[in-house]
């Protein structure tokens, strides 16, 4: 296992300016969160202790200011000749670092499944497919028998992109040091190259890097879009809503935090209930609104960085809430007959059930369901799917007939779902 990561930060970013007039480039933020403390968290959270970060000497103080902010602890190598290129920003750490250690550019952003699989390779991580960077931009690698032939923007014959992640050993200091008795300037791709490094692939993950203000704008994008939930979303969600809500989340990810956008989606779920009251078919589209919005808290809280166990506690408490008063409106609005009342009574409690299932297990077994019994993400009744039926019954006038099939649905979906839990875990 990595303990230990070199972050280069020496770069004068003069393709970003203005943003690096008097900020440096590391601390430029993407989707509501710093570049440097993007990788920072991302390698901690794969294991990575020490942390040795060489930056431009003229912005030392705001890097240190940063790291005291956010807790991170981290040598800073002040590098006073940025233009010297990054190998030079690597050789100057060579008196902090023993053993295996890995090294990333401060200026690129990787998923986080990208950094699980590449702190486990050796030398340079290429990747093959490179699916989210302009191609023409990106560095070549050309490997043969495992190991860097060439490496560069215009080579025509390559395997793979340079991703700008590697990981090495001490030895490369001696390398780099060879190198720098010839010429003044270092690249790392000139060290990768001369050392022979190993080539790893790690493709089909989303990675980039910063050059320009585009770039900024291209990756807020791809990193809402990568940051979807994915294993709890119903089928509505998959193939609906999330296809709009992250289109709205990277106009909302640096304006607002994801307990704001909580707040503000139950409110206005509480005002669809309110509206059902006078007019269920503008209350069922209201509420099917809701919905869309429902999903921005958790994308914009997984772009920032900002997951916490109470606003997931939070927005599932609150949905509750917007669930039982919607239908306690259209109930008011239908006023059934005491005959009618039980598909009632079954229909509000089915609702409030499916999600107390789940939640449930979390609490017992300490895991998602969703993830660890997969035919619960094909049982019909998850709540984006159940308010797109609200929607499309209210819009047709059908009352009785959608809390018959609300109370059907939601409370034949808890039987299976007791059932798939006592399948899976039922002697433990």
């Amino acid at each position: 296992m990595i303990k230990t990561a070199v972050i280069l930060a020496g770069g004068e970013g003069k393709r970003l300016r203005p943003y690096t007039e008097e900020l440096p480039k590391a601390l430029i933020k993407v989707a509501g969160r710093e570049l440097l403390y993007r990788i920072m968290k991302q390698l901690q959270e794969e294991g990575v202790e020490k942390f040795v970060i060489v930056i431009n000497e003229r912005f030392k103080e705001k890097i240190e200011k940063f790291l005291r902010e956010n807790n991170f602890k981290a040598e800073v190598v002040p590098n006073p000749n940025p233009e010297k290129e990054n190998g030079y920003s690597l050789y100057l750490a060579k008196d902090r670092v023993k053993g295996r250690f890995a090294v990333v550019m401060s200026d690129h952003v990787y998923e986080k499944e990208f950094i699980k699989e590449a702190i486990k390779g050796e030398g340079l991580i290429v990747d093959r497919m490179g699916l989210y960077i302009d191609r023409n931009e990106a560095t070549k690698v050309k490997c043969e028998e495992g190991k860097i032939k060439e490496i560069g923007k215009e080579i025509k014959d390559y395997d793979g992109f340079d991703t700008g992640f590697f990981v090495l050993n001490d030895e490369i200091f001696k390398k780099a040091e060879e190198l720098l008795k010839e010429t003044d300037k270092l690249t790392m791709s000139q060290l990768a190259k001369y050392a022979e490094l190993p080539c790893t692939e790690v493709s089909g993950y989303f990675w980039m890097d910063i050059d320009t203000p585009e770039d900024i704008e291209k990756a807020r994008k791809l990193i809402v879009k990568t940051a979807i939930k994915g294993a709890g979303d119903g089928f509505i969600s998959r193939n609906l809503n999330r296809k709009i809500s992250t289109r709205i989340s990277p106009y909302l990810v640096e304006r607002f935090t994801p307990n704001q956008v909580t707040i503000y989606t139950f409110l206005l779920g509480l005002f669809s209930a309110f509206v059902a009251y006078f007019s269920p078919a503008l209350g069922g589209i209201l509420l099917q609104i809701s919905s869309v919005l429902d999903g921005l808290d958790g994308e914009i809280a997984r772009a920032r960085m900002q997951t916490t166990k109470f606003g997931a506690w939070l927005d599932s408490l609150l949905d509750r809430y917007v669930d039982f008063a919607f239908l306690t409106a259209l109930t008011f609005h239908m006023k059934p007959s005491w005959e009618f009342m039980p598909w009632v009574f079954l229909a509000l409690f089915g609702t409030l059930m499916v999600s107390y299932s789940t939640e449930r297990y979390k609490g017992a077994y300490c895991e998602d369901a969703y993830v660890v019994i997969k035919e619960l993400r094909y049982l019909l009744g998850k709540r984006d799917e159940r308010i797109f039926l609200i929607m499309i019954f209210t819009l047709f006038g059908w009352l009785k007939a959608l809390l018959v099939l609300l109370a059907l649905i939601t409370n034949i979906r808890v039987l299976l779902t007791i059932y798939l839990v006592w399948k899976k875990k039922g002697n433990v």
